[in-house]
Parts: C-alpha cells; sequence; structure tokens
C-alpha cells in the first residue's frame, strides 16, 4: 500500500474523531490549549494504535470486536452526547434577575469550568476508544492484505491528528458564532455519531 493509499485510509478513519473534536470544541468555548491540544493527541493515537493492535491481536479478537463495536459506540458517544445536551439546556434556560446579581455572568462561568468538564482526560480517552474501533478491524484488513502496518499505523494516526487540529480551529470559528447552543449542538453530533455507528 502506497502513501497515498494511506492517507486516503487515514482521512477516511478520521471522520468520526474530526466530528467529535468539532463537538468538543463548541461545547468547551473557553477551554484551555493545553486541554484542546489533548483531542489530537489521543485520537491520534488510538487510531494509529487501534490499527496496530487489529494487525496483530486481529485474528484472536476480530470477530468480536466488529460484533460489538457499533454497540460500544453507540452507549459511549450516546451517554455523553446526552449529558452534553441536557447541559447546555440547562445553561440556555432563563435565570433569574436575583441569581445573575449573586453569582455574575452565569456565562462567563459555564465558560470557565465547562471546558474541563467537556475535556477530561476521561471522557477523551473514552471517545478516543469509541471512535477508534474501526481502526481495529481495518488492522485485520490490512494484515490479510500483506501491508506493512507499523508505517500504515503511523500515517493513519499522524493524519488523525492533523485533521483534529484542523477541526479545534473549526470548532472556535463556529462556536462563537452560535452562542449558548454550541453545547446542544456538540452533543447532537456525538448521539447522531453514536447511532451511525450502530445501525450502519
Amino acid at each position: 500500500m502506497g502513501l497515498g493509499e494511506c492517507l486516503v485510509l487515514g482521512v477516511a478513519l478520521a471522520m468520526d474523531a474530526f466530528a467529535v473534536t468539532v463537538s468538543n470544541t463548541l461545547a468547551a468555548p473557553g477551554a484551555r490549549r493545553r486541554r484542546l491540544l489533548l483531542m489530537p493527541l489521543l485520537f491520534g493515537l488510538f487510531q494509529g494504535l487501534m490499527t496496530l493492535l487489529g494487525s496483530l491481536l486481529g485474528s484472536l479478537f476480530g470477530d468480536v470486536i466488529e460484533r460489538f463495536s457499533g454497540l460500544v459506540a453507540l452507549v459511549v458517544l450516546g451517554a455523553i452526547g446526552v449529558n452534553m445536551v441536557r447541559e447546555g439546556l440547562g445553561a440556555l434556560r432563563p435565570v433569574a434577575a436575583e441569581e445573575v446579581a449573586a453569582k455574575g455572568s452565569p456565562a462567563e462561568e459555564d465558560r470557565d469550568c465547562g471546558g474541563d468538564d467537556v475535556l477530561s482526560p476521561g471522557r477523551l480517552l473514552l471517545e478516543a476508544v469509541a471512535t477508534s474501533i474501526d481502526a481495529f478491524a481495518v488492522g485485520v484488513s490490512l494484515r490479510a492484505m500483506g501491508v506493512a502496518v507499523g508505517p500504515a499505523s503511523t500515517v493513519i494516526g499522524l493524519v488523525t491528528a492533523a485533521l483534529c487540529v484542523a477541526a479545534i480551529a473549526c470548532g472556535r470559528w463556529v462556536g462563537p458564532r452560535i452562542g449558548d447552543r454550541a453545547q446542544v449542538a456538540g452533543g447532537v453530533v456525538l448521539v447522531a455519531l453514536g447511532v451511525k455507528a450502530f445501525f450502519f
């Protein structure tokens, strides 16, 4: 398999990670750069690692992984997405004037602390696993084709990381334009990805 084919495969595998990164960035508009950069790091690492593991362990676990991959993605991404929608709708509710006077601007508070919740390492780790399960199946296929999986998995991981950096830029551009609805939109995207993984 040539470099061009690896790049195309990497782009195809990275689409879920790209969408999740945009979603997370929308939901955490005030997140620190360090937290944002965890997404390209973890998503790229897991895409490459799962491709490699698929090649090494595919003969033992390939059927099981493929059978339950959609369910795992639905549960993980669906649960995180529903929670984000719930939190986003809560932030959109009218706030009494007394609350605003007592606590200051809720929008600012949510932006300061919400980013850490949405981009917590534990949550990002779950998302990285859920979005990279397809890469395991690809690793099984690459081994069957006799492809050198080490270089291929490296390219796949790097392409995913690069696209996730682009997704952060996209989310930061879109987020301010849709305001407080960003977290709801991000949650809906995650739920849709989970449903897609389960049914398609």
